[in-house]
């Protein structure tokens, strides 16, 4: 089995348990999230389910409106049932690196208005500990003007070094949804308090958010190379 077909697996099983009728649904951004909707649409096409997706990123809003489902926003629908995303790498603990693909600021925002938020994912996401197959690091959103400060600061804290990420199809940084910028922090030490590291890294003036998901995440499934899912729930 492909990991594309290892996410498909992870992501309808997500849907199939956690999605009801009237459901609030935050639609999170990335790849795995793709056969989350499509499997959304499904069943909101056989079953005559009413749902109101909440997007989390331009990306997540497109993708509702191709499959034709309830565009809703956080300023009509500010409590979710849940909302189902993706996630760079899943540690024992449940704590989650979000950001790769650039939108970890709306991401943890909708994830926060949600009773229950639900990471779906193949199996190379699965580690014991933050870093053991995530190499890019943990993204950090900053404001442009303070992100050489910023980087100073992390850095002396917590040691590790940390790299302004680059666009790909233009010159320059990436830009996020929010006209920020976005730092990648590659840690060295994998046994941090990562709550903690949270803490300390968001009270610096100019960080507006960072990648690491403590205590917010309720289950995570897992598709597998022979098709099999595997559930984790936090216990918490």
């Amino acid at each position: 089995m492909s990991l594309e077909q290892a996410k498909q697996v992870a992501a309808y099983r997500a849907v199939d348990e956690f999605v009801t009728n009237n459901c609030i649904f935050g639609v999170g951004s990335g790849s795995t999230v793709v056969y989350a909707v499509q499997r959304l649409a499904e069943r909101v096409e056989t079953e005559n389910l009413k749902v109101t997706c909440i997007p989390t990123s331009f990306q997540a809003k497109q993708l509702i409106v191709k499959f034709n489902l309830t565009l809703g926003e956080l300023d009509t629908s500010p409590e979710l049932d849940v909302t189902i995303d993706g996630a760079d790498e899943v540690d024992a603990g449940m704590t989650l690196i979000k950001g790769g693909g650039g939108c970890l600021l709306q991401e943890k925002i909708v994830a926060s208005c949600s009773k229950k938020l639900v990471v779906i994912a193949d199996y190379t996401k699965d580690s014991k500990k933050l870093g053991d197959s995530y190499k890019k690091g943990i993204p950090i959103e900053v404001v442009p003007m303070a992100y050489v400060p910023i980087k100073n600061k992390i850095v002396a804290m917590f040691g590790g070094e940390i790299k302004l990420r680059s666009a790909v199809a233009k010159a320059g940084p990436v830009v996020t949804d929010n006209g920020n910028f976005i730092l990648d922090w590659i840690f060295k030490n994998q046994d941090l308090d990562w709550d903690k590291v949270n803490t300390a890294v968001k009270i610096i003036p100019g960080v507006v958010e960072t990648g690491l998901f403590v205590n917010m995440c309720h289950k995570a499934f897992f598709g597998q190379p022979e098709g099999v899912v595997i559930e984790r729930s936090a216990v918490h």
